[in-house]
């Protein structure tokens, strides 16, 4: 554990290993120093899992059923929220995340929900080599994509979702509305966020440039946290999920169809051929 010479305490951001030039940190690799024990045990307070079930609705469930999905995998599961709320709607889902310290978390939330989560330890970009099997939906949220920072890294993530999915399965991916950041907004409007509800930790940008995000998350017990990510512009997603392979892909901001300047985008990409010519839904 590194010390922090002045205060003699731990130092957090040098346990997440972002070294004396944490803007530098722009590597796809580095999401599990990020993700430190000590973070982790603090996520579910980020999340507030009854706020956000709140939030949320029934606007996954309800995406899934009218696609016929019964056997989802979620790509990014963290500590479990969307998982299990799905296997308590009687969804057959496997569970995946790169971070063994997340799955760790997700699969005792799981127990204490009394559900028996299945957990798969897997890179996005070689998913088909540790997950086998097709699924009817593919779930990538909690702004979990913009943690690729090359775009050769994007593109074989989503080739890799595109090709465990069945033959008319779907994709759902969510990211930050980093247009409105990027543009010179705030990253949130006002209050709480509907992905991160939490009520006793703050999350802000400390800095923001084309290639980079870096948020600071503060929690009320005076631990801080930050995470480095990449922020996706909302069409630039959109235009990648379509040259990999997708037929049609519908846009939502925070759960409303064609909802503008939103906190969050939601895009559901569908594999099944579209012989109209029609693949850009809004």
């Amino acid at each position: 554990m590194t010390l922090n010479q002045h205060s003699q305490k731990p130092c957090l951001e040098d346990e997440q290993s972002f070294g004396q030039d944490p803007e530098s940190v722009r590597e796809t690799d580095h999401y599990q120093q990020e993700y430190i024990e000590q973070f982790t045990d603090r996520w579910d307070s980020l999340i507030d899992w009854e706020a956000r079930t709140e939030a949320e609705g029934d606007f996954f469930i309800k995406i899934l059923r009218e696609h016929g999905a019964k056997t989802v995998l979620d790509v990014a599961t963290g500590t479990g929220f969307h998982s299990i709320s799905l296997l308590k709607e009687g969804f057959d889902v496997t569970s995946a995340d790169g971070s063994p310290n997340m799955l760790a978390r997700a699969f005792k939330n799981a127990r204490d929900n009394d559900h028996l989560l299945r957990t798969r330890q897997a890179d996005w970009r070689f998913l088909n080599r540790d997950i086998h099997g097709e699924f009817d939906a593919v779930i990538c949220l909690g702004n979990s994509f913009t943690h690729l920072f090359r775009e050769r890294d994007r593109r074989k993530a989503l080739a890799e979702y595109y090709a465990v999915l069945k033959h008319d399965g779907i994709l759902i991916l969510d990211h930050r509305n980093y247009d409105r950041l990027l543009d010179g907004g705030a990253a949130v409007r006002s209050g709480k966020g509907n992905v991160y509800c939490g009520k006793d930790v703050n999350v802000s940008p400390e800095h923001v440039d084309e290639g980079l995000a870096r948020f600071q998350y503060a929690f009320s017990d005076g631990s801080t946290y930050h995470l480095n990510m990449f922020p996706l512009r909302n069409g630039y997603v959109r235009r990648l999920m379509n040259e990999v392979g997708f037929q049609k892909i519908s846009t939502f901001g925070d759960y409303l169809p064609g909802h503008h300047d939103p906190d969050f985008y939601v895009h559901v990409a569908e594999k099944a051929y579209c012989f109209d010519g029609d693949n850009t839904a809004m």
